[in-house]
């Protein structure tokens, strides 16, 4: 009777293993079922992120290239003797404040555009954001 009995306790500690690595075994499916779908949003993140940032790298140029042609314009009002006659003292005084406010600070090398805050960019940065997938070739072996 003694065997049998824990024969039974045997038994039903066996039934409870597997049940629980029955749960086990789905609930590891459903997490990775989720993991894929948020690698998948994760490439799509950092796709986003590469089209953003050269849209914005393009507009930084054109907008470099026409402040490059606006300070020409106003390089060639200010020397040109025509130009002096046209435009009155109080019109190139508001021009110069206006090219040295505006147009020196805007081409300085490597400058970035101030309505944009870059304080937090490695933190956004897709090639900062990794996977190593040797934790899981660990795990799964």
């Amino acid at each position: 009777i003694l065997i049998a009995q824990c024969f039974e306790a045997t038994r039903q500690r066996c039934c409870r293993l597997e049940q629980d690595g029955r749960r086990a075994r789905e609930q590891l499916a459903r997490v990775e079922a989720e993991r894929a779908a948020l690698e998948v949003k994760l490439k799509h993140a950092r796709n986003q992120v590469e089209v953003e940032m050269k849209k914005r790298h393009r507009a930084e140029a054109e907008l470099e290239k026409q402040e490059r042609k606006l300070q020409l314009v106003f390089e060639s009002l200010m020397r040109e003797p025509w130009g002096s006659g046209v435009l009155s003292g109080e019109q190139r005084s508001v021009l110069s404040a206006l090219a040295g406010w505006r147009l020196g600070a805007a081409l300085a090398p490597g400058r970035r555009s101030s309505a944009v805050d870059e304080s937090c960019q490695s933190l956004l940065s897709h090639s900062d954001i990794s996977y190593d997938r040797t934790e899981d070739d660990v795990v799964r072996s």
